[in-house]
């Protein structure tokens, strides 16, 4: 089913890079700065490269099992008695992400952009448009994202010219001041909102992107852009706002381009930000939805996912706008709890599968020699 949907090895990295930059352009700059303070753009730099021994590491099971999902890994790795159980976790995990993110459109627009608009029926819009994008298939997908890439690349280039002269070198000094924890706890926010969640993408890796050769290359430069993307965003919010302010602030990019302007012409220009946010995160939120519906339905052994879709997002719907009733509950749920749910399926799971592979081929090497 899956294995029949091919992508090109450049689209790949586009979807790459707006999944990971997605939900972290407005909520890692205030994050970062609550972490670390000035050393905000430090932890990045450094989580930027833990994240590519991630990537190393989904690379790894990748090449392992180069024609199969994340979910027909679970179950040829640990069985089938294991690996379900496992595959459906992975599963609510996506499912999971996927209400979170839908909350975040409903929040951040009926909070900074529409606010006489309920949240529902922006959820609506969203999830509906999202359903549309996964029902024509992940080709479709892809290829809309590499027309709107074009775009997210000139608004962010745009933002950032426009709001240098407002930048003051001395809001990230002095440097290297944050303690060792304070470093420590800013990379482990970091990646788990960054790159953990790319395990995911192990649903469409590399068993659909064409040529699978060069499906390892098109990961570490989609995660390096969006990595180059993520650590110009803090740098920049950090000398705009300083520290405390950026810390203290809901959506601290959101903030900054609030105080964009050319002249006495060109003033309130932060729609650019709201423009890249919600290209990136419905792309985001859009790859999740499909690790859910396909996931579901190679886990039944359905032959079509379409059916899934309309009832899996009606549900996401509901989910999604019971979870997060206020922003402390949020915020305290993408401090506290995220970053460990998303360790544990973003590096846990695949080094157990690693491990229990390489011990499955040492025993069976054995067994063969002895023969």
């Amino acid at each position: 089913m899956v294995n029949t949907v091919k992508i090109s090895a450049r689209q790949f990295a586009i979807l790459v890079t707006l999944f990971s930059t997605g939900t972290a352009i407005l909520i890692i700059p205030g994050a970062m700065s609550q972490a670390a303070e000035q050393d905000a753009w430090l932890g990045a730099f450094i989580g930027t490269c833990t994240s590519l021994l991630l990537v190393a590491l989904y690379n790894l099971i990748g090449r392992k099992y180069p024609t199969l999902t994340i979910i027909e890994i679970n179950e040829t790795i640990l069985g089938k008695w294991i690996g379900k159980p496992v595959s459906f976790s992975l599963i609510f995990f996506s499912f999971y992400a996927s209400a979170i993110s839908l909350s975040d459109v409903g929040n951040f627009v009926s909070t900074q952009l529409m606010p006489e608009t309920p949240n529902a029926a922006i959820q609506i819009i969203f999830v509906l448009i999202v359903i549309m994008g996964i029902r024509l298939g992940l080709e479709t997908l892809a290829r809309s994202a590499e027309i709107l890439f074009g775009l997210f690349v000139v608004l962010f280039i745009f933002g950032a010219i426009v709001v240098l002269p407002q930048a003051e070198l001395k809001n990230i000094q002095p440097m290297f001041d944050s303690s060792n924890k304070h470093i420590l706890k800013s990379i482990f926010i970091y990646i788990s909102i960054f790159s953990l969640p790319l395990v995911v993408l192990l649903m469409i890796f590399p068993s659909c992107v064409q040529p699978s050769k060069k499906a390892g290359k098109s990961f570490y430069m989609g995660i390096l852009l969006a990595g180059l993307c993520l650590n110009i965003m803090i740098v920049v919010t950090t000398m705009v706002l300083g520290p405390y302010l950026s810390a203290h602030q809901m959506y601290a990019s959101y903030a900054v381009a609030r105080m964009m302007k050319i002249g006495d012409f060109l003033q309130r220009v932060e729609a650019i930000i709201a423009g890249m946010w919600m290209i990136s995160l419905y792309f985001k939120l859009s790859l999740y939805f499909y690790a859910v519906v396909i996931g579901l339905a190679q886990t039944l052994k359905l032959h079509d996912h379409r059916p899934l879709t309309l009832p899996i997002g009606m549900v996401l719907l509901i989910f999604s706008l019971i979870i997060n009733p206020n922003v402390v509950i949020t915020d305290t749920f993408n401090a506290e709890v995220w970053p460990v749910y998303a360790l544990t399926y973003g590096f846990f799971l695949p080094l157990l599968l690693l491990t229990v592979h390489l011990v499955r081929s040492i025993i069976q090497r054995n067994n063969n020699q002895k023969k």
